[in-house]
């Protein structure tokens, strides 16, 4: 599939019930579920919203690390989104992120932070879509 730049632990989604799965990744759970309307009991967050609460974190992570490395507080720090949804097939059309930062900063380091987060590496796997294949285990 191409060079890897790092191996990093397979993760584990197993079923619950209903539309409930828990998800092992190293030492964690994360829990997934569907909303109500939809026939779950919405005590996780959805696939859908895990994939774009991973962009959104990424994005985060790297304005925090920018903020840092430049002398600036990450402190009000936020990133939120919003999404827009294609039918055919049903799919995340767009996302549309905004970052907050509490600090006024000089219009060259709003530049460079924005060229920054740009680059996440969640972002870069969207730009440059990975290589999926699904089998059957056995």
């Amino acid at each position: 599939m191409g060079s890897v730049a790092a191996t990093v632990e397979p993760l584990r989604v197993e079923y619950e019930q209903g539309d409930r799965f828990r998800i092992a990744i190293r030492q964690h759970t994360v829990r997934v579920d569907q909303p109500q309307s939809d026939g779950g009991e919405d005590t996780a967050p959805t696939p859908t919203e895990l994939f774009i609460a991973s962009l959104a974190s990424c994005v985060a992570f790297y304005a925090r690390r920018f903020l840092t490395r430049h002398g600036h507080s990450a402190e009000g720090l936020a990133v939120t989104s919003e999404v827009e949804y294609a039918t055919h097939p049903y799919r995340v059309a767009g996302i549309s992120l905004k970052v907050e930062v509490q600090e006024v900063l000089p219009a060259e380091l709003q530049a460079s932070l924005l060229t920054v987060v740009s680059h996440c590496t969640v972002h870069n796997s969207l730009r440059q879509p990975p290589q999926v294949s699904i089998s059957l285990a056995g």
